[in-house]
C-alpha cells in the first residue's frame, strides 16, 4: 500500500523538472527512500549505483552522518536569521572567510545564494550594476556559449545554450549572446589542431564582440568543463586565449564552478585545470555536497568597489534573498569543507580518477561510442549511429534514454545529455571496486540497447 500510495500522490501532486509529462503520467516515478555511500536505494529495496551523484551534486555521498549533525546542532542553535540590514551570524561570516582562502584569484566578497541559477542572476545584476556605477550604461551584453548550462531562471536560462531551455519560454531576453561550443569532435576541420581550433573560436568571440560594438559587451561567463551540455571538455589552450580577447575589450569573465568546483576535474576549482583566472566565480552542489540547498558567487575587488560606491549613492545594495546563507545551510557547507580538508578529498580524487578515466576508455570501441572524454572524475560517452562520420542518431530515436533505462535495470542511475551523450559525475568518495562495478554495469546496458538496434 506505501508504494502504490506513494506513486498515487506524486502522480496526482507533483509536476516534475526536466521530465515529458504526459510520459511520466504512464510511466510513474522511480521512488528513492534511502541512500547508502554511492548507492541510493528505491522503494522495492533495489540498489543503483549513483553514476551522477544525484544531479552533479552529491560529492560525499548519500548518508554522511556529520553532514546531518551539523544541520542538528545548527538548528538547535540558530534555525534561521538572515544578513540583510547590516545583521549576520557565524556560520555565514566563517564561510565567507573559508571560501575567499579558497580562492583561485584574489577574491574580496561572497554573496550567498540558495542554487547555481540564483548565484548566475546575481552575477548578471552585478554585471549591470558595475557598469551602471562606471558610467557605461550601454556597456551590458552578456556571451554565454552554445550548450552552455547556466541555470533556468529567466536570466540564467537566457544564458544557457540549450533549446529545451528557450523553447516555449520565450527565451532568451535581449542582451544575451552565444559564441562556439568548443567541442573539438565535431567542430575541429580536417588539419587542426587542438591549439589552433582554440585560436580559430578566440578569433570567432573577437569577431562577436567587435560585432556587437566592445562598448555594449559586458562579460563573458563560462563553465571550465560544460556539463548539461554534453560534458565537454574545452580542447587544448582554449581558456587562455579567449580570456585575452575579454581582456582586450575590458569584457569580464565568471567561472561557472556549479559542477566543476571542489576536486571535480583534479583542482580545487575547474578553472585552476584550464588555467582560466576569472573576475567572478560561482558554485553551489558539492559546497554542501547537495545536502542543504546554498550557493555563493565569489567578486573580485574592482567590481566590489564599484559596487560599493553605487551602493552607497544609491543608499542601498537593492538585492538579496530571504534565505541568503541561512545559517543551517552555511553551517553544513562548513563542515563538509571540513571533510573535504580531513579526508584530503582531492588526493581521494587524484588517486581515484586515472581508473574512471581508463573505464571511460574502455569503451571506445564499443559500436555504439562515437567519442570518450573527460577530465578527473567527470567525462561522457557520446554515442553515434556511424563511428566512420560522426554522425548522430536522429533525436527521435531516444538512443541515450533508452540506455540510460537500461542501465536502470542494471542497478545504475546515469543520466541522457546533448547529442546522445551519457554523462559520469559520481560522488567523489567512489572507490575503484564500485567504479568498475558502475562500468560493469553500463557496459552491459549498452551491450543491450546495441543488440535490439543491430536486430
Amino acid at each position: 500500500m506505501a508504494s502504490n500510495s506513494l506513486r498515487d500522490k506524486d502522480l496526482a501532486f507533483a509536476l516534475h523538472p526536466y521530465t515529458n509529462l504526459r510520459l511520466h503520467e504512464r510511466k510513474g516515478p522511480l521512488v528513492m527512500v534511502r541512500g547508502q555511500g554511492v548507492e541510493v536505494f528505491d522503494e522495492q529495496g533495489k540498489d543503483y549505483i549513483d553514476a551522477m551523484a544525484g544531479l552533479w551534486c552529491a560529492s560525499l555521498g548519500f548518508s554522511e552522518p556529520r553532514l546531518a549533525d551539523a544541520a542538528r546542532r545548527q538548528m538547535e542553535r540558530l534555525g534561521f536569521y538572515h544578513m540583510f540590514s547590516h545583521k549576520a551570524h557565524a556560520p555565514a561570516i566563517e564561510l565567507s572567510a573559508r571560501l575567499i582562502g579558497m580562492a583561485p584569484v584574489p577574491m574580496s566578497k561572497v554573496f550567498f545564494a540558495n542554487s547555481g541559477s540564483e548565484a548566475i542572476d546575481t552575477a548578471i545584476k552585478l554585471v549591470w550594476y558595475f557598469n551602471n556605477a562606471l558610467g557605461r550604461p550601454a556597456k551590458k551584453k552578456i556571451i554565454a556559449r552554445q550548450r552552455a548550462y547556466h541555470g533556468v531562471t529567466l536570466a540564467a536560462a537566457s544564458l544557457t545554450g540549450l533549446a529545451a531551455n528557450h523553447r516555449d519560454f520565450d527565451l532568451p531576453l535581449d542582451r544575451f549572446l552565444h559564441t562556439d561550443c568548443p567541442h573539438a569532435y565535431h567542430e575541429m576541420l580536417p588539419g587542426e589542431d587542438e591549439e589552433g581550433y582554440s585560436s580559430r573560436l578566440a578569433a570567432n568571440l573577437e569577431a562577436l564582440i567587435l560585432h556587437e560594438g566592445p562598448d555594449t559587451v559586458a562579460a563573458f561567463f563560462a563553465e571550465p568543463v560544460m556539463g548539461a551540455g554534453g560534458v565537454i571538455v574545452p580542447p587544448a589552450g582554449y581558456f587562455p586565449k579567449v580570456q585575452a580577447v575579454c581582456q582586450k575589450y575590458d569584457v569580464l569573465t565568471l567561472a561557472d564552478e556549479v559542477i566543476c568546483g571542489f576536486f571535480r576535474t583534479g583542482q580545487t576549482w575547474g578553472c585552476q585545470t584550464f588555467d582560466y583566472a576569472p573576475d567572478m566565480l560561482t558554485c553551489a552542489k558539492a559546497l554542501s555536497s547537495g545536502y542543504l540547498p546554498i550557493s555563493a558567487l565569489l567578486i573580485n575587488d574592482r567590481i566590489y568597489q564599484a559596487v560599493a560606491d553605487n551602493s552607497a549613492k544609491i543608499g542601498t545594495f537593492g538585492h538579496g534573498y530571504t534565505y541568503s546563507a541561512h545559517p543551517v545551510a552555511a553551517a553544513v557547507a562548513l563542515e563538509t569543507l571540513d571533510i573535504y580538508a580531513e579526508r584530503d578529498i582531492l588526493g581521494h580524487v587524484r588517486r581515484v580518477a586515472p581508473a574512471m578515466q581508463r573505464h571511460l576508455a574502455g569503451f571506445a570501441d564499443h559500436p555504439l561510442v562515437g567519442e570518450v572524454r573527460g577530465v578527473g572524475m567527470i567525462g561522457a560517452l557520446e554515442l553515434v549511429a556511424d563511428k566512420a562520420t560522426r554522425r548522430n542518431f536522429p533525436p527521435g530515436e531516444g538512443v541515450a534514454p533508452k540506455v540510460v533505462e537500461a542501465m536502470e535495470r542494471h542497478g545504475v542511475i546515469g543520466r541522457a545529455m546533448a547529442n546522445d551523450s551519457l554523462a559520469f559525475s559520481p560522488p567523489l568518495i567512489i572507490g575503484e571496486t564500485e567504479l568498475a562495478e558502475l562500468f560493469g554495469r553500463t557496459r552491459r546496458a549498452l551491450d543491450e540497447v546495441a543488440a535490439t538496434l543491430a536486430a
